[in-house]
Formats: structure tokens, sequence, C-alpha cells
């Protein structure tokens, strides 16, 4: 799965607190292989209580695609949302930012 957006809210890299963090820890202990996008935060960093040795993943349509499931945290603005809406395979939009319905799409 791909996480999009792990930083505590929009447009920023301040990581503290982030409800993303949680999310992709309930993932990957439930089994799934977890990578994130993020434009503010390259390599994530250093935690105390989160422990991830991942880099943020470029947004291309390849990439977009590989994943089964793409799940929007933080709704940064420099994310390409047509490209993610054309490429996702499967979206939980926890933003309301895909507002037209598709069939790849869960709102949560």
């Amino acid at each position: 799965m791909l996480v999009l957006g792990i930083a505590y809210k929009k447009d920023v890299g301040d990581m503290r607190e982030s409800p993303a963090v949680e999310l992709m820890e309930l993932f990957a202990a439930k089994g799934a292989l977890v990578d994130y996008s993020d434009p503010h935060v390259p390599v994530f960093p250093r935690m105390r209580k989160h422990h991830f040795d991942l880099r943020s993943v470029t947004l291309d349509a390849n990439n977009i695609g590989a994943y089964d499931l793409v799940l929007l945290a933080t709704d940064h603005t420099r994310f390409d949302y047509p490209l993610i809406g054309r490429h996702a395979q499967l979206i939980v939009d926890t933003r309301g930012v895909f507002l037209q319905p598709a069939g790849n799409l869960v709102k949560a």
C-alpha cells in the first residue's frame, strides 16, 4: 500500500503526532507492505515511538499503479490528484479531495 502524506497537516513537514504514521503501523502489523509519498518528508525521520526505514516514493503512473491501495492521509497541494485518480487501483480518501465518484474510490 502507498500512504500519501505522512506529515501532521497539509503542506508542512512536521511529523509530530501524525495520524498517518499510526495508520502505517496498523497496516504493517496486519502484514501489508507499506510505502509512503510526501514531498515535505523525503526520508522517514527517527521518532520515539515509530520506526520505518523508508524514503518517499516518487509519484508517477507506474509507481501509483503498482500499489493495490493508495491511502490519502495528508492532502498536500503538490500531489497530482488527477494522475493519482487515473492510475490508482483503489483509493481511500480520508480528506475528501477526490470529489468525482469513481469505481476505485472509497471515502473514509
